[in-house]
């Protein structure tokens, strides 16, 4: 597996490659989850680049972009034992060479200010506009990204369309611990209670699906039922929505394909989750 640390050593290798290549955007910090994606770009690509770059674009005020954890010689190792090919790690200046106050932005409307885009003002703007840049640097035919964040992979499939971006954009399904707590860099900010606590998402995520499937009660009625339990438990909720999944706009009793989405604060984690379904 060869390391890329700049934009000239990646098309310098990338030229030379004839194969149908696979990214696997990631921040680093990588669990099993993000193993997971390389296992499944394998399948669709003969070579496998996994992108490590902690983006600033895409951190707002007081987020944790300097406390966001870089552990670069180990996501190597580990991408190297999963048969990834190629690892693209840039430097901030490399990817916004003009700094981030002069750089053109992508910005898909309407799914970008919903859900974690209310708020976190900026976030999909920063991610959309990192992504393109990705795929223009890594020019990949495929590209993986894990289902935990919906609304970021609807982001991202909507711009690509858009834009006539010649990717294909594969999702995966979330991968979650034992317990069900999805697999996130951010759990390691969790104490020891509270990640005996956050599993309570997934299983009222859980609760909420079925209610809403049964049709034991208005669907309303089931969402403020399940953020009150969530509330009751020590968890400060951001949003929890039922939405359709092709556009997360609101369902109506016509839509069936469906999925429901949380966000909600464990003691100063942010954490995130969504479970898709069929009514």
């Amino acid at each position: 597996m060869q390391l890329f640390k700049s934009l000239q050593e990646l098309r310098a290798w990338r030229d030379q490659q004839q194969g149908r290549i696979a990214l696997v955007p990631t921040m680093g910090n990588l669990h099993e989850g993000h193993l997971k994606l390389v296992d499944l770009a394998k399948q669709h690509a003969d070579l496998v680049i996994a992108s490590i770059f902690v983006n600033p674009l895409q951190f707002g005020a007081n987020e944790d972009l300097d406390n966001y954890p870089r552990t670069l010689d180990a996501d190597c190792q580990a991408l190297a034992e999963r048969g990834a090919h190629g690892v693209f790690a840039p430097q901030v200046s490399d990817v916004y060479p003009r700094g981030l106050a002069a750089q053109t932005f992508i910005e898909v409307p309407q799914l970008s200010d919903i859900l974690c885009g209310a708020s976190r003002p900026g976030h999909f703007r920063g991610v959309a506009t990192i992504v393109a840049k990705l795929f223009n640097m890594v020019q990949p035919q495929v590209a993986i990204f894990g289902e935990k964040d919906f609304q970021q992979l609807q982001v991202i499939r909507l711009m690509t369309q858009d834009l006539s971006m010649p990717v294909e954009v594969i999702g995966m399904p979330t991968e979650r611990a034992e317990d069900g707590l999805a697999l996130s860099s951010r759990n390691g900010y969790l104490s020891v209670s509270e990640r005996q606590q956050a599993p309570l998402i997934y299983q009222t995520l859980r609760a909420l699906a079925a209610a809403i499937v049964e049709q034991r009660v208005d669907h309303e009625v089931a969402l403020a039922t399940a953020r009150h339990q969530l509330e009751n438990n020590g968890f400060r909720v951001d949003y929890l929505e039922l939405r359709r999944q092709a556009d997360l706009q609101a369902a109506t009793a016509d839509d069936k394909e469906l999925v429901v989405l949380v966000a909600a604060f464990l003691g100063r984690t942010r954490l995130i989750d969504n479970l898709q379904f069929a009514r």
